[in-house]
């Protein structure tokens, strides 16, 4: 049993924890590796809610996409979207927040052919420039990402693709900084969760050289908005 303040709107944790090692987040050390909810189990959460009259409802997890690991299955996610869809009363699916390096054809198709299934893609970039996400150690780059929002847009040409922006990492230089101006006008993003750079302790990036100043930071978080 869960306290919801909506009534018609709910929050699913499909998962917890995460395998990832991103230099700045403390995920990891804090919730442990990825454990996976049974698909089963979801789905009952999900039609007990309905039952209640919640008509939308959002799937959770520190990487969604990368849900079906515990159990080896790499399509569970793209399988848990479209039973999701055959859930009566339930309008509109949501989830949050996918990785880029383990998003897949098939969720695209997935949320292309599931009508209750939002045409909305949250897919954080963090940084436009492949040296500060090799630094963040996001197991992608640049082109891999804009690839993705290419195939998701000739799928549903109406998508509306959000993003999460970090500003100001260790060693981030004006040139690296450019790149994720450039990536963010290249993306089309329709919202961004933006943020200046602040060290967590007991991260690795923590404890990186060059911390850019906060004046700087700052700075630069301010053209970004603009």
């Amino acid at each position: 049993p869960t306290k919801r303040d909506s009534t018609y709107a709910a929050w699913v944790s499909i998962s917890v924890g995460c395998n990832n090692t991103c230099t700045f987040c403390i995920v990891p050390s804090l919730r442990g590796k990825e454990k996976d909810r049974r698909p089963g189990e979801i789905l009952a959460e999900i039609k007990a809610l309905v039952a209640e009259g919640v008509i939308e409802v959002t799937l959770l997890g520190q990487n969604v996409n990368a849900y079906g690991v515990d159990f080896g299955d790499q399509l569970a996610f793209s399988k848990l979207l479209r039973e999701c869809g055959k859930i009566d009363g339930l309008e509109r699916v949501r989830f949050m927040s996918p990785h880029p390096r383990d998003f897949t054809d098939d969720v695209i198709e997935a949320m292309a052919e599931t009508p209750s299934v939002m045409p909305h893609l949250h897919m954080p970039l963090q940084s436009g420039s492949d040296a500060i996400l090799q630094s963040m150690r996001r197991s992608y780059r640049t082109d891999k990402y804009l690839g993705i929002l290419d195939r998701v847009r000739q799928a549903m040409p109406q998508a509306m693709i959000t993003t999460d922006i970090i500003v100001g990492f260790p060693g981030e230089t004006e040139e690296d900084f450019q790149g994720t101006l450039d990536i963010a006008a290249q993306a089309r993003f329709a919202a961004a969760y933006t943020y200046k750079y602040s060290i967590r302790p007991g991260t690795p990036a923590g404890v990186m050289p060059n911390q850019v100043p906060e004046e700087v930071v700052g700075e630069r978080y301010t053209r970004l908005h603009e």
